[in-house]
C-alpha cells in the first residue's frame, strides 16, 4: 500500500514540472467575459476611417412590435439616426471638393477654347470663299479665247475715249462733266470689247436682282434706252428713204434736161 502511494507520487512529479514548463513557454491569458470595444470609441484621425466603424450596439432594450411600451420620441431618434450616419458617410472631403471645381474650371477653358477655334475656323472658311468667289468673277469677266478679244488694247482704248470726254465737258456745268466720260467710256466700251461688257452687264444684272426696286428701275429705263434707238432707227430709215426718193427724182429731172438738151 505504501509502496501504490510512493509510485502515484513519482508519477505525478514529471506530469507537474511539464505543465509548469509549457506556462512558462506558452502563456496565455484567460478572460472571464468578453473583451470590451471601447477602442472603437475613440476618435480617428481620417474621416474616411468612419466608414469602416461598425455600429455601435444599443444599450436600451429594443421592445417587441406588439408592446405598447414604444414611445414617439424613441421612434423617433431611431429613424433619424439612420439618416445621420448616412449624411456622415456621404460628406465630401476637401479634397473631393478641391477635385470638382477644377473639373468644373477644366470643362469651361475646354467649352470656351472650343468656341474660339471654332469662330476662327469660320472666319479663315469665310475668308477663303470671298477670296475664290472674286477670283472667279474677275475670271468669268475675260472673254473667251475663241472670241479673239483682247482685253489690254481694248481698256486702253476705253480709258482714251473716257478722257475725250472729260476734254470735252470740261467748260460745262457739273452734270456734263460727270455724264460725258461715262458715257463715252461704256460707248467705247461696247463698241471695242462687246464680250468683255456683256460680261460685264450680266455681272450687275446679277447684283441688281437682289433689289428689286433698282432691277426693275434698271428694266424700265433698258426697255426707253431700246425704244428710243428702234425709234430712231426707224426714223433714220424714214429720213434715208426720203433722201433716195428726192436725189432719185432729182436725178431723173437732170437726166430729162440733159435729154431734151441734146
Amino acid at each position: 500500500m505504501a509502496a501504490r502511494v510512493l509510485l502515484r507520487r513519482r508519477a505525478a512529479a514529471p506530469f507537474m514540472a511539464a505543465t509548469l514548463v509549457g506556462g512558462a513557454l506558452f502563456p496565455s491569458v484567460a478572460l472571464a467575459e468578453a473583451p470590451s470595444h471601447d477602442h472603437f470609441n475613440k476618435k480617428p484621425i481620417y474621416d474616411d476611417y468612419e466608414t469602416f466603424l461598425p455600429p455601435k450596439a444599443s444599450t436600451t432594450p429594443v421592445p417587441s412590435p406588439a408592446s405598447d411600451t414604444i414611445s414617439p420620441t424613441s421612434s423617433t431618434v431611431l429613424s433619424s439616426h439612420p439618416e445621420q450616419e448616412e449624411h456622415k458617410h456621404h460628406s465630401p472631403t476637401p479634397t473631393d471638393r478641391l477635385a470638382v471645381e477644377i473639373g468644373k474650371a477644366r470643362l469651361f477653358l475646354y467649352r470656351y477654347a472650343s468656341a474660339t477655334e471654332d469662330a476662327v475656323n469660320g472666319a479663315i472658311d469665310r475668308a477663303f470663299n470671298l477670296e475664290r468667289s472674286f477670283t472667279e468673277t474677275i475670271a468669268s469677266l475675260a472673254p473667251p479665247r475663241e472670241s479673239g478679244e483682247k482685253l489690254m488694247p481694248g481698256l486702253v482704248y476705253v480709258l482714251v475715249a473716257s478722257m475725250a470726254g472729260s476734254i470735252i465737258s470740261r467748260n460745262r456745268n457739273i452734270l456734263l462733266r460727270a455724264s460725258v466720260p461715262v458715257a463715252f467710256g461704256v460707248g467705247a466700251g461696247w463698241l471695242l470689247i462687246p464680250v468683255t461688257m456683256t460680261n460685264v452687264s450680266n455681272l450687275l444684272w446679277q447684283y441688281e436682282r437682289k433689289f428689286p426696286t433698282i432691277a426693275d428701275a434698271h428694266l424700265k429705263t433698258r426697255q426707253g434706252v431700246q425704244d428710243a434707238w428702234r425709234f430712231a432707227r426707224v426714223h433714220v430709215d424714214v429720213g434715208k428713204h426720203y433722201v433716195d426718193e428726192k436725189v432719185s427724182d432729182a436725178r431723173d429731172i437732170v437726166e430729162g434736161w440733159v435729154k431734151k438738151g441734146k
